[in-house]
């Protein structure tokens, strides 16, 4: 369900609703669909709330919010305007067969607001406007213009209720266009409001540290930061005293910048996440912010908020583990490269401030090495390798190199798994906290995975739960020369790891707490944990029960910005992989067979990593090593596709 159906399922105040939601809140109070009981406005026992499903019969169904609950039918005569995908208020009613079904009353929340489409011409001739990512036809019109006098390609933002052209991004043959088209499909934000940019320049530029006299003074430690060497805002922060062998987490302390109810905070929600392409970020805070003042830089002093975790010296597990207000003064800015050429190579030639924070930061590596090592009894450590492109300044992509973790990397993951943990065991998890949780995988999806696996000659006969299943798939898999390419099946066979008010634990950490403290500049989630974590410090009744009142729907938010800004990232590498491959048809390249069947794929092997095309091509086995062709790009949909030439020898392969 979407946040503003959740408040009114769970009782919200008036005050609650986010200001896009007013209209709504108030026609629904007209309707007398929603009613205030003891002072919190929820949702009439006649009416149902949810995301609405329309079948290939015309009929829709709105989902059922528990499992007790029946989705609701809707006959196609009750639909109203409702579109797949809106989240709806739908009134129940009996239908003339008796069944109970439901009339839409009203859209809550539409499922698209504008599509993007181009202007494209068949090979008989025929204009139209295609969808773009569909590739079907829609309708645009344009006031004083004839559409078919752009140029064809050109790409357009079109109201999905007006069919007016709201925008026109540019033409497909400009690869800078592409930028364009995935953050508005994902509905992703690049420039801030004004008023957010003025807000953050109002923002103090500096810390004096006479006026935060009830923050713990840590100036003194060397804290240091490690990070890629491109970042520009930083975190986290860390620290470790092997006297009392206490970790120290400092997080950059976001929340004391951005109050509730604030421009700046409702962009933030809004947005959710800071989205990643190869070549910009598009920040969740305004750079003002995230790349200075709530930025942990070396050398200067920055508000924290800490995470400060004892562990015992034979077990490695957490002693006691404390959260407080700080400032810090971080010593050195360390970036991965450096960390894993120290590890390599030692440490001569060094000296002064970096040999100081070495004595405590060496003997830690080997401390999360242990962690690491305990860790993999529980929870799992799959071969997920990603894979970074370089786009150029025509915004064409160059090359691609393939980025797995490095003992700097591990070091820092399993100091940010400490104080994630720590954070989630403040709460009981009974809807009082934001966790992040992994459920265990699915029968059914279970039962799917090894039937694919069994066609390939893997078999796996010894197991008692889902976890030793996964380890036992991923031993034969090594046997056979196939970890990485099992462990991508096995990443897709499991849930989806999202964000809840209730734990049930992470089952791929194999973690029974598990929530997401250490990145606020760039999660909204880490900040609303943030502020519940300063609720309890501050022992603040009231601002606990505004955020607790508004968690379910907070919860339901972040998870679905998550998944709109990986897609984002998804979609943008996939266009600029589409317009290398319009560069190389024609060309032979080796592959991989990574899916088999009617929509069977390939990985291409070459120099250019990652890219997956559509294959033609008859009695194609899952892994199969093939010779292909690349013989049709779509840019506009960012498909590839290629026909097979021959399959290839395993004694070719190993030539």
């Amino acid at each position: 369900m979407s946040a503003f159906s959740i408040q009114l399922v769970n009782g919200c105040l008036e005050s609650d609703i986010e200001q896009e939601d007013k209209n709504s809140f108030q026609a629904l109070q007209q309707l007398g669909a929603i009613e205030e009981v003891n002072g919190l406005w929820t949702l009439n026992s006649l009416y149902r709330a949810g995301r609405l499903y329309i079948g290939k019969d015309g009929r829709g169904y709105v989902e059922a919010d528990s499992k007790e609950q029946k989705d609701l039918l809707i006959e196609p005569d009750h639909l109203g305007d409702a579109k797949r995908g809106d989240v709806v208020v739908a009134k129940r009613i009996i239908a003339k067969r008796g069944r109970a079904s439901g009339k839409v009353v009203q859209v809550i929340t539409p499922a698209h607001l504008f599509t993007i489409a181009y202007t494209h011409r068949d090979e008989q001739g025929n204009f139209s406007v295609l969808n773009i990512k569909t590739g079907e036809p829609t309708h645009a019109v344009m006031e004083g213009m004839d559409l078919k006098a752009f140029k064809l390609g050109t790409v357009l933002k079109v109201d999905i209720d007006t069919d007016e052209v709201m925008e026109v991004f540019g033409h497909l043959a400009d690869p800078k266009v592409d930028e364009k088209i995935s953050l508005a499909l994902f509905n992703r934000e690049d420039a801030f409001p004004e008023e957010c940019l003025q807000d953050a320049l109002a923002v103090e530029k500096e810390v004096i540290r006479e006026e935060h006299p009830d923050r713990v003074d840590l100036t003194a430690l060397d804290f240091c930061t490690i990070d890629p060497v491109t970042a520009k805002d930083f975190d986290d922060a860390i620290y470790f005293d092997l006297e009392s062998y206490t970790l120290y987490v400092a997080i950059a302390d976001v929340s004391h910048y951005v109050p509730y109810f604030c421009n700046i905070d409702k962009e933030a929600k809004k947005r959710g996440f800071t989205t990643y392409l190869p070549h910009k970020s598009f920040p969740m805070l305004p750079r003002e912010l995230s790349e200075n003042i709530c930025s942990l830089k070396p050398k200067v002093d920055r508000l924290a908020f800490v995470a400060k975790v004892q562990l015992d010296r034979a077990t490695l597990k957490p002693l006691k583990e404390e959260f407080f207000e700080a400032i810090i003064h971080s010593k050195h800015r360390f970036n991965y490269e450096n960390i894993d050429n120290i590890l390599e190579h030692g440490t001569e030639g060094l000296d002064g401030v970096v040999m100081e924070i070495l004595k405590w930061l060496l003997p830690l590596q080997k401390i999360t090495e242990r962690l690491h090592t305990e860790r993999l009894k529980h929870g799992f450590d799959f071969r997920s390798e990603e894979t970074k492109l370089t786009i150029n300044a025509e915004h064409l992509l160059t090359a691609t190199q393939i980025e797995t973790g490095t003992p700097s990397h591990s070091l820092i993951e399993e100091c940010m798994l400490l104080a994630n943990q720590a954070s989630a065991k403040r709460f009981t998890g009974e809807g009082d906290g934001i966790f992040r949780i992994h459920e265990p995988p699915q029968l059914s999806r279970t039962e799917q995975l090894l039937a694919e696996l069994a066609a390939v000659g893997l078999f796996v006969e010894e197991y008692e739960d889902s976890p030793s299943l996964i380890r036992a798939i991923q031993k034969e898999a090594e046997k056979m020369g196939l970890a990485a390419e099992v462990d991508s099946m096995i990443i897709k066979s499991l849930r989806q790891a999202n964000y809840s008010a209730h734990n049930v634990g992470h089952f791929g950490l194999g973690f029974s707490h598990y929530s997401h403290f250490t990145s606020p500049i760039r999660r909204y989630a880490d900040l609303i944990l943030h502020r519940l974590i300063k609720t309890q410090l501050n022992d603040d009744k009231e601002e606990m029960a505004y955020l607790l009142r508004n968690i379910e729907p907070l919860c339901a938010r972040v998870s679905d910005l998550e998944r709109e800004a990986t897609k984002a990232e998804w979609d943008f590498r996939d266009r600029k992989f589409a317009r290398w491959a319009d560069s190389q048809k024609g060309m032979f390249f080796e592959a991989e067979v990574i899916e088999a069947g009617e929509s069977a794929k390939a990985v291409l092997q070459g120099d250019i990593k990652g890219v997956v095309v559509h294959l033609n091509g008859d009695n194609i086995m899952l892994f199969d090593r093939i010779r292909v062709m690349i013989t049709e790009v779509n840019i506009a949909q960012a498909i590839i596709m290629a026909e097979l030439v021959n399959k290839i020898s395993k004694e070719e392969t190993e030539l």
